[in-house]
């Protein structure tokens, strides 16, 4: 991204120009590294129009595609390739046009004089802050195929461990959507024609079964309003999650919810504790592997909590120790992470809490979705059976009266 900015010298000189950054952020931190005061800083790229948007991410990159070329990267480095037919071979083998354009920008940029970290965090939809500051330590190092072997290892794992996490959750949607689809089908077509029967008999019809006709001319009359209804609510939900109220909000329920929300927590938690290992054992500053952390977590909750945790260890803290004020934290996680700051091994303790947590992870997916599909076919069977019963019964005391 460009931003224009307008700072002052520390002499009260004025200067102005634009800046290349990959986020405001990161902009910020080089202007103030040049010991310019910031008077302003914008955007200066255009906003985009929502069929704009809508495109760019129907043509985004796919994490896998970022998995794949990170180990493509570690063999190409680590068989001595130079830099730039590295970037002439992944340009060839890319079979993703939107991976492929951003990989011919890099190369231009790297031939330009551009280091490789440089040019990736031009292209942060492709290259997270975590992937470039990773980069970065191993172009310092000079160790840039552990760095990307390193990469790919956590980009596989997390890669595997979301897949995991959204597959099994795919079924159950499905059977629930199913479930929605049917009782709106049953209300609204097989009722109506069943119900005139029931009414013009004149029989005393039972409670449940006035329920289910009341409620199947509910939604012949005000379906259509009421569908109008649900659309003004989904899109007023989608604007309000994108608000920082709303996506707090959001990242609240979501490790709060029964069942589901140990699931999430635990997945966080395994993020967490894989990122910041992986970046300790790239070389990365503590206060800036967590800063990185803390961007690419996932949860506004736990972003909360690592940036706390960030300003507690440069007044001199220790991350157990501000970890573990919050209950969000486990006290494992916080009393298995002062064990390793006070041994010098953090990263061996975070990459055991890592494969801990991704276990746990896996082990509640496997219980869930064995407890939720059975749950979800049961109530599907309760529902149409309730409806079948409340229409098919007061026919068949018709049927018997004859």
């Amino acid at each position: 991204m460009q931003f224009i900015y307008q700072a002052r010298t520390p002499e009260g000189n004025a200067r102005s120009g634009t800046i290349e950054a990959p986020t405001t952020d990161v902009a910020v931190q080089s202007l103030q590294r040049q010991n310019l005061i910031i008077v302003s800083l914008e955007n200066a790229e255009p906003k985009k129009n929502w069929y704009e948007f809508s495109f760019a991410r129907f043509q985004g990159v796919k994490n896998r595609d970022v998995m794949l070329l990170s180990r493509q990267l570690s063999t190409l480095f680590e068989a001595k390739v130079p830099v730039v037919q590295t970037f002439r071979t992944l340009i060839g083998g890319a079979t993703a046009i939107p991976a492929r354009k951003h990989l011919v920008e890099i190369l231009d940029d790297i031939q330009g004089g551009m280091s490789m970290s440089q040019a990736m965090a031009k292209h942060p939809a492709m290259f997270s802050a975590f992937f470039v500051s990773m980069v970065r330590s191993g172009e310092e190092s000079g160790e840039l195929d552990e760095v990307f072997s390193y990469l790919a290892d956590y980009l596989e794992r997390s890669y595997v461990l979301i897949s995991k996490v959204r597959n099994a959750l795919i079924y159950p949607t499905f059977i629930l959507i199913t479930f929605i689809g049917v009782m709106i089908l049953m209300l609204t077509v097989v009722i109506p024609k069943i119900s005139g029967i029931i009414v013009e008999s004149g029989q005393e019809v039972p409670i449940y079964t006035r329920i289910v006709i009341g409620l199947s001319d509910f939604l012949i009359a005000f379906g259509i309003p009421l569908l109008i209804f649900l659309g003004f609510v989904v899109v007023f939900l989608i604007q309000y999650l994108r608000t920082p109220a709303g996506i707090r909000a959001w990242s609240r329920s979501e490790i709060s919810m029964p069942l589901i929300g140990s699931l999430y927590q635990k997945l966080y938690l395994a993020r967490l504790a894989d990122n910041l290992q992986t970046l300790i054992a790239g070389g990365i500053p503590i206060v800036r592997a967590l800063q990185i952390t803390a961007d690419v977590v996932g949860n506004e909750i736990y972003r909360g909590i690592i940036l706390e945790a960030v300003e507690a260890v440069r007044g001199g803290s220790s991350i157990a120790d501000a970890f573990a004020r919050h209950p969000e934290i486990p006290a494992l996680l916080a009393q298995m992470m002062r064990v390793g700051e006070e041994t010098g091994k953090l990263d061996h303790v975070l990459k055991a809490l890592s494969r801990f947590y991704s276990r746990e992870v896996d082990s509640l997916v496997d219980n869930l979705v064995t407890l939720i599909e059975p749950i979800l076919i049961i109530a599907l069977g309760i529902g149409v059976g309730v409806i079948v019963a409340a229409v098919l019964l007061p026919i068949y005391n018709l049927a018997s009266g004859f």
